[in-house]
């Protein structure tokens, strides 16, 4: 059965869209229809901005106390519905079901709940001298969000920006929605004042410009491409708004020649394969001491092919399809370019996988290049595709890791951490792992070079959604 969601979220209120175009949400795993959601159109958007603006002042004066609880509402909404948001995400993601469950909802829950927290510690005025320094709220915000982790992305960026009393618009992504619709429902239940939180579907080139281009958004929150954050900061740029944007990556895993050679390379196959490889800080570029290539290659190769691919909602799918057929057809073709230009496959390739019918299936990929120079070794593929080069030494490892124009994440393997700590220092991104160490929903996230401006996570993140006044006291005596 086909789900129909015909309205949008605007001003406190479930309104029909001003057009009659609808879009269509596709299920990756199967290829068929799962949703249909409404094509929204610049008046969508301006009337959503409107309710926001209007919003803004009294929102912005609401004591912090009371902006937490309906941070705590909307907490206690989502945990009820977590299930619910599961569902949703894997079949319009295409993360098996029982991953998107941890990652694809239980993170963003922690960081609603974590928001809650953040308000008590966090030091919203200080006195300097004769000055008081305040935190204030920015204002009206877009936030616009990717398919690949919907729900996280979404919860980053509205969580602290209603916390530090922004009023929101948020464009999700037309590829998956469906889970932003739960949210705008839970925040509806949660009795959020009218206009304080708006959701307009649509496509980027419509709803998307108008968001980032119109001069009553003060600040735009865009996560996606890096081709999409340039025109988002294009379109900013005249009305001088704040832009934050968290961009793309090729992140590389640096493998020094004292690591544990199988634990570095089992780590990497995991970060890789995340959500299909279509993570943006995934490390896809696995840098070995060259003497040690092939025992790389092919222990990547059995890591790789003991992950068993199949549907989203299959219970022993390990990995799931691309999101949609583009996709899928867009990392196919990545593979084939590797080979041509060289590369050598330790496994998958470009061929469909078998017994998988319509689905957007691609089978995990292991190319051993030589050339880091190649286009497989440079661009951001998207897909379950690893990239297995030499490197001769750690200053050689150091100039291939940072031979990108991205820095959004990576790793560093030794039997050293002092080493370890050494090499990560050089190397030009936004966070770096040191012999797998966990992630921290609580550190900076976000990106050097094309990988973005801003951060995003904990007070980091909280920061990005405020303005530093100053209000100079005249001293007595």
């Amino acid at each position: 059965m086909t789900l129909v969601r015909d309205r949008l979220f605007i001003g406190g209120r479930w309104v029909a869209p001003a057009g009659k175009g609808y879009i269509e949400v596709m299920d990756p795993s199967t290829g068929t229809v799962h949703a249909r959601i409404p094509e929204g159109t610049p008046a969508d958007a301006e009337a959503a901005i409107a309710a926001a603006r209007a919003a803004f002042d009294a929102w912005s004066r609401t004591p912090v106390a009371e902006r937490v609880g309906y941070i705590e509402r909307i907490a206690a909404g989502m945990t009820a519905r977590s299930d619910e948001f599961a569902q949703a995400i894997a079949c319009e993601v295409g993360m098996p079901i029982r991953l998107a469950a941890r990652v694809q909802v239980g993170g963003p829950l922690w960081h609603w709940h974590h928001h809650a927290e953040l308000a008590r510690e966090f030091e919203w005025e200080r006195r300097i001298g004769n000055s008081l320094v305040v935190r204030e709220a920015i204002g009206v915000v877009a936030a616009i969000t990717p398919w690949n982790f919907p729900l996280n992305q979404i919860t980053l960026k509205v969580a602290p920006a209603l916390l530090a009393g922004c009023t929101v618009v948020l464009k999700p992504s037309e590829v998956a929605p469906i889970n932003a619709f739960i949210l705008a429902e839970i925040i509806e239940a949660a009795e959020l004042p009218a206009g304080v939180f708006n959701l307009v579907t649509g496509y980027g080139p419509v709803v998307g410009e108008v968001l980032a281009s119109d001069p009553r958004v003060d600040m735009v929150s865009f996560t996606g491409s890096t081709r999409a954050g340039r025109r988002v900061a294009e379109l900013a740029a005249p009305t001088v708004k704040k832009v934050a944007l968290e961009l793309g990556g090729k992140s590389a895993a640096v493998v020094l020649d004292d690591a544990d050679l199988a634990a570095a390379v089992k780590g990497t196959v995991s970060s890789c394969l995340l959500n299909s490889g279509q993570t943006c800080s995934a490390h896809t570029r696995l840098l070995v001491p060259r003497a040690r290539l092939d025992e790389a290659a092919q222990l990547a190769a059995a890591a790789v092919s003991a992950m068993k691919l199949g549907p989203a909602l299959a219970e022993d799918s390990r990995l799931g399809p691309l999101v949609s057929a583009a996709q899928r057809e867009r990392v196919r073709d990545y593979i084939r370019r590797g080979v041509a230009e060289g590369a050598r496959l330790a496994c998958g390739g470009a061929e469909p996988p078998a017994g998988l019918g319509d689905g957007y299936f691609v089978q995990p990929t292991v190319l051993v290049c030589e050339d880091s120079g190649a286009t497989v070794a440079q661009e951001e593929i998207f897909g379950p595709v690893l990239v297995v080069l030499p490197h001769d030494g750690d200053e050689d490892a150091i100039r291939i890791a940072n031979d990108s124009l991205y820095g959004l994440g990576g790793g560093v393997w030794s039997g050293s951490e002092e080493r370890a700590l050494a090499v990560a220092r050089r190397i030009r991104t936004g966070q770096v792992d040191i012999n797998g160490a966990a992630w921290n929903p609580r550190a900076p996230f976000g990106g050097y070079k094309q990988s973005g401006l801003g951060r995003e996570n904990g007070t980091y993140g909280l920061d990005e959604f405020l303005e530093y006044k100053s209000i100079q006291l005249r001293q007595v005596g």
